[in-house]
This record gives structure tokens, C-alpha cells and sequence, in this order.
């Protein structure tokens, strides 16, 4: 069951990536484009703990996956910030 909930829930965040990515093809934002790049590493830490055995759910590259995806939001906000254009 774990793998099925893993599965639904790395789709739900490469549906969210290619929603980011088709704002940053509207307005070419790069915070959207961030975001879309955050949201396809989530997407390759749930296909990652879906294929991999359970007790090897522990292993360091799953966190180092997540704390990935997390720096990329942080960047993406604090670069969206500090940008000189501000309407």
C-alpha cells in the first residue's frame, strides 16, 4: 500500500511541477521555474523510496533528495526578493 500512496504522490508533484513550468512559460518568472525544478526533485524522492525496500527508507540520499527540493524554495523566494524589478 505504501508504494501505491508513494506513486500518487510523486505524480501529484510532477503535475505540480508542469503547472510551475507552464507559468514560467507565460510569464518567465524564474521563481516559477524554481519551483517547477523543486517540485521534480519531490517527484524523484517518492519514485526513490517506491522502488526502493522499505528498510532501506532510512538511507541518507532520500533526505538529501528532500532538503534539495526544500533549498530550491527557499532560493527561488529570497531570489524573487531580492530582485530589482518590483511593480
Amino acid at each position: 500500500m505504501n508504494q501505491f500512496a508513494w506513486g500518487a504522490t510523486a505524480m501529484a508533484c510532477f503535475v505540480a511541477g508542469l503547472f510551475f513550468l507552464k507559468f514560467w512559460l507565460r510569464s518567465r518568472e524564474r521563481l516559477f521555474l524554481i519551483f517547477a525544478a523543486a517540485f521534480w526533485v519531490f517527484c524523484l524522492h517518492w519514485v526513490g523510496l517506491a522502488l526502493v525496500d522499505v528498510a532501506a527508507e532510512n538511507r541518507p540520499f532520500f533526505y538529501l533528495l528532500r532538503f534539495a527540493a526544500f533549498a530550491l524554495i527557499i532560493l527561488g523566494v529570497v531570489d524573487k526578493n531580492r530582485s530589482p524589478e518590483r511593480p
